[in-house]
């Protein structure tokens, strides 16, 4: 059956989209996950994939042109399928037949029942274009609370990132819908705001019967009419239950500050008590944790070899990343060029460029540079992979990536070649801040042409990565390393750096990535030449 796509709200404010560019056309079959358009937001131009298989049977916005979110973008169907009814009906059928997962409405009103005046549902919105679900990271507000708008709700946990979620609507949050540390697909009830009082537990039930998915953890209860009703979010019974291990079926309920200050002290959470709400672990618990006496310690006796281990749920970046480089290892036919240069000019240029007063570059920024120089002379290998051409792109963006908690995040160093080494190295140190402190933006994150991961500042000699799709090729950075090499017969210290290049097989061909890295090579072991 024909299904609607509208257009989605790709962006926390965003009201309205235009398709920059289209890259199905009518006629053409669409695959689950296949890129049907570039839609510029207000906030960045993002690719829109779909969720559905079919024939692509209409368009609805052309090239350039503007609708607001959950207007008709496109009908999928079969192929020959009579459209004219959901044409003409369209403003009408829209949100009935299209699936949930291709829309976001950060604010939408049940069907079933009348709704109270003022009364607003809020749902999980779709913070980035591949977001399925999301996780309450954090909520900032707790019911009974006055909510302006523009007020940050709470931080949802996305495929990408954690991003405050602030609030379009003014009133008391009456009810929430997710705890801490759930998730729920987009769409799904998220939180309830109306004027003080409104009892809006009847509009809770129908919104899940309705469709959207029922927690795994019973619910927080609505507010009643009354003012004092706010009073009974306080679990008192429940605390105490959920305070032995601050847990409910393995899952360990803790704020981000306390999870951070376990991780750096070596702390197993598991093992602690949580004085928070329902038992959630917060900063003071981890500052007052006191690991138990042991058995030993008391001369009793201790068996060894115990098996034990501790679950961690896969975040929603986990579980992306896990998704996208599997695609990109079994997509991608990877091979492996293997160099290894000579870093002595290297060491040279940059002890006396850091000479000069408040100036300061890394060896990464200075391979980031002699990247973005190789690759205008090879576009082949800036190039992107689509199944009916190929994308030489005469622009470098460089993506360069950096280890989080969580996983990996690329954010991207834009138009690298045209950037001096001092820019380059502070867009570096700013985007790596903000990805520790998941306050990287979208847009940051987007557009690369190609990739680069060091691993030498953790003493790695050499490695392999997977490639960061659409791009052709991601280079793989190992440590400078102090050995014996041969120079004009004689064998004296010398320092190298070993380097890797992955390419994909159908963009770029051996030769071409070997005539890359002869350039980069030029420019890493004679470094001067990146200033002419």
């Amino acid at each position: 059956m024909a299904e609607i796509i509208n257009m989605p709200r790709l962006s926390d404010t965003m009201e309205e989209g235009t398709v920059a560019t289209w890259l199905k056309k009518v006629g053409d079959k669409i695959e689950e996950g296949d890129i049907l358009a570039e839609i510029e937001t207000d906030k960045a131009t993002m690719e829109f994939e779909s969720f559905h298989e079919g024939v692509l049977l209409h368009i609805g916005v052309q090239e350039g042109e503007t609708t607001k979110v959950d207007e008709l973008l496109a009908i999928i169907g079969e192929e020959g399928e009579d459209i004219s009814a959901l044409l003409s009906g369209a403003k009408e059928e829209a949100p009935k037949v299209e699936v949930k997962e291709d829309t976001d409405t950060s604010a939408v009103e049940s069907t079933s029942q009348e709704i109270p005046e003022g009364v607003i549902v809020v749902t999980m919105p779709r913070l980035s274009d591949t977001m399925e679900e999301g996780t309450v990271a954090t909520w900032m507000k707790k019911v009974g609370e006055q909510v302006e708008e523009g007020d940050i709700l709470a931080e949802i946990e996305t495929d990408k990132a954690t991003m405050e979620f602030e609030s379009f609507q003014s009133g008391t949050l009456l009810y929430i819908g997710l705890n801490e540390g759930d998730s729920a697909k987009v769409d799904s009830l998220l939180a309830i705001i109306g004027p003080e009082g409104t009892d809006v537990s009847e509009i809770a039930k129908n919104f899940t019967m309705a469709g959207a998915p029922a927690k795994k953890e019973e619910a927080p209860k609505a507010v009643a009419p009354k003012k004092e009703a706010p009073k009974k979010e306080v679990a008192k019974p429940a605390a105490k239950k959920a305070s032995t291990s601050s847990s409910s079926k393995g899952r360990v309920f803790v704020s981000p500050l306390a999870k951070k200050m376990a991780e750096e002290k070596g702390i197993n959470l598991s093992q602690v008590t949580g004085s928070g709400e329902n038992g959630r672990i917060v900063k003071r618990d981890i500052e007052n944790f006191t690991p138990a006496a042991s058995a030993a310690s008391v001369g009793k006796f201790v068996p060894t070899g115990q098996e034990d281990f501790d679950e961690v749920p896969n975040s929603n970046m986990r579980k992306a990343i896990a998704k996208n480089l599997a695609k990109s290892k079994f997509t991608a036919p990877h091979y492996y060029l293997n160099v290894e240069f000579d870093m002595e000019n290297a060491i040279a240029f940059r002890k006396q460029y850091n000479s000069i007063p408040d100036t300061k570059i890394s060896y990464n920024d200075m391979i980031v540079k002699a990247c973005a120089l190789a690759l205008k002379q090879h576009p082949q290998v800036n190039s992107q992979w689509f199944d009916d051409r190929m994308q030489l792109n005469n622009h470098v963006h460089i993506g360069v990536a950096v280890a989080v908690p969580d996983g990996l995040l690329v954010p991207v160093v834009k138009f690298a070649n045209e950037q001096s080494l001092p820019q380059i190295g502070a867009a570096v140190r700013e985007f790596a801040g903000k990805a520790r402190s998941k306050k990287l933006a979208l847009d940051e994150m987007e557009g690369s042409t190609f990739t680069i991961s060091n691993l030498g500042m953790f003493g790695i000699e050499s490695f392999t990565s997977i490639i960061n799709q659409p791009n052709s090729a991601i280079l793989s950075v190992g440590n400078i390393i102090e050995k014996p090499v041969v120079k004009e017969g004689k064998i004296v210290v010398g320092n190298t750096m070993k380097l890797t290049l992955a390419c994909d097989h159908r963009t770029v061909d051996g030769a071409t990535g070997a005539q890359f890295l002869q350039t980069l090579k030029e420019y890493i072991e004679n470094p001067v030449t990146m200033l002419v």
